[in-house]
C-alpha cells in the first residue's frame, strides 16, 4: 500500500505525466549450475501508448559465485525514436553485481549495474560521447507456498557517473508486479511501473508491462 501512496503523491508534483505499455520476451539458457546465458527483446511505447519509443534486443551472461552472489554482463542494441522523429541506434554495455538473501518465503535482492551508453544520433555538442550511469535496485519477492503467483516490489535509481550533473539521482523507478508460473519453465509477469525523470525537467510516466519468460 505504501508503494502506491508514494507513486500517487509523486505524480501530483509532476508537470508532465505520460502513459506507456511495455512488451517483453526473456529467455534463459542454463549452461551449468553456475553459468547462464540470457537473450531478451522488448518494445516500449509512450505518449499514452500511441507511439513506439524504442525497440531493443539484449544478450548477456551471468555467473553465480555462490547461492547469494552473482555477476553478469550484457549488450543491448536499441532502436530509439529521437528528436528528429526518426529511429536511430543506441548501444548499451552493462555489468551487474547482485546479491540475494532468502528469508522464509521472502527473497530480498540488491543489484548494482554499471551502464555505458553511446548514441548514433548527434543533435548537440557532446551527444556522440559515451556516458556512464550507475543503477541501484532493491527488490522483495514473496514466494507464496504451493501457489503459482509470486508478487514483488522493487525500487531502482539511476545516477550519472564521471560527469557533472544537476541531480545526484537523475531518474527513479518504482515497480509492483507478480510472476505467474504457467508450467515449470514458462512464466508471465505483469507489472505497474512508475518512473520519474528529473533531467532536463521533471517528467513522469506510468507504465503497464507484460513479460513472457522461458527457461531452457
Amino acid at each position: 500500500m505504501s508503494f502506491f501512496i508514494i507513486a500517487i503523491c509523486k505524480s501530483g508534483y509532476s508537470q508532465n505525466h505520460d502513459f506507456g505499455i511495455w512488451f517483453g520476451l526473456n529467455s534463459e539458457f542454463s549452461i551449468n549450475k553456475k553459468l547462464e546465458l540470457d537473450l531478451s527483446a522488448m518494445v516500449r511505447t509512450f505518449e499514452n501508448a500511441s507511439k513506439t519509443e524504442q525497440l531493443f534486443i539484449e544478450a548477456g551472461a551471468s555467473y553465480k559465485f555462490s547461492k547469494h552472489i552473482s555477476a553478469a554482463g550484457s549488450y543491448r542494441l536499441t532502436n530509439m525514436l529521437e528528436d528528429d522523429d526518426q529511429y536511430h541506434l543506441r548501444h548499451k554495455f552493462m555489468t551487474d553485481l547482485k546479491g540475494t538473501l532468502p528469508l522464509n518465503d521472502f527473497s530480498f535482492s540488491a543489484r548494482f549495474r554499471l551502464q555505458l551508453q553511446s548514441r548514433t544520433y548527434v543533435e548537440d555538442i557532446g551527444d556522440d560521447a559515451s556516458n556512464f550511469t550507475g543503477r541501484f535496485r532493491v527488490k522483495c519477492l514473496y514466494n507464496i507456498p504451493k501457489f503459482p503467483v509470486n508478487p514483488y516490489v522493487c525500487i531502482e535509481t539511476f545516477s550519472s557517473l564521471f560527469e557533472e550533473s544537476e541531480k545526484i539521482i537523475g531518474k527513479e523507478r518504482f515497480t509492483a508486479g507478480f510472476e505467474y508460473k504457467i508450467i515449470k519453465k514458462h512464466s508471465i509477469e505483469a507489472e505497474y511501473i512508475y518512473e520519474r525523470d528529473f533531467i532536463p525537467r521533471v517528467s513522469d510516466i506510468s507504465i503497464i508491462a507484460f513479460n513472457y519468460n522461458v527457461k531452457f
